[in-house]
């Protein structure tokens, strides 16, 4: 979290629009809002239909035939993108699938699923 410089408050900056990835923004911040991430689900062979479907379910609010359907893609292509949004709320979605834990319908599941984070312009 930034914090105000001394005797002074905080400047809102808008994202600046056209530049690379990686670029400062005119106050020198790292600009880390307006670039949008995805968070890829990556399949293995530890994890059940029925424990993906949950999970989705609990950490994203899912209805069930949405969380089904990223069970079948995951499955079927090793992937699925379960959300798309800023660094912060993906990095956060991320921790909170590698938080999840083991699969209890599997006894050779020893922790959560994986997922990564890609930038939405380019991936697929």
């Amino acid at each position: 979290m930034q914090s105000a410089p001394a005797g002074g408050t905080l400047t809102p900056v808008s994202p600046v629009r056209g530049r690379p990835r990686d670029s400062f923004s005119e106050t020198g911040e790292h600009d880390q809002h307006g670039n949008l991430f995805h968070v890829i689900l990556l399949d293995d062979d530890e994890h059940t239909y029925d424990y993906v479907i949950e999970m989705l379910q609990k950490l994203f609010l899912l209805p069930r035939d949405v969380a089904f359907h990223h069970a079948v893609e995951v499955d079927e292509t090793g992937r699925t993108i379960v959300i798309t949004c800023e660094r912060p709320e993906a990095e956060f979605a991320r921790d909170q699938i590698h938080g999840f834990g083991a699969d209890p319908r599997m006894p050779k599941s020893k922790g959560s699923m994986s997922a990564v984070l890609v930038p939405a312009e380019g991936a697929n």
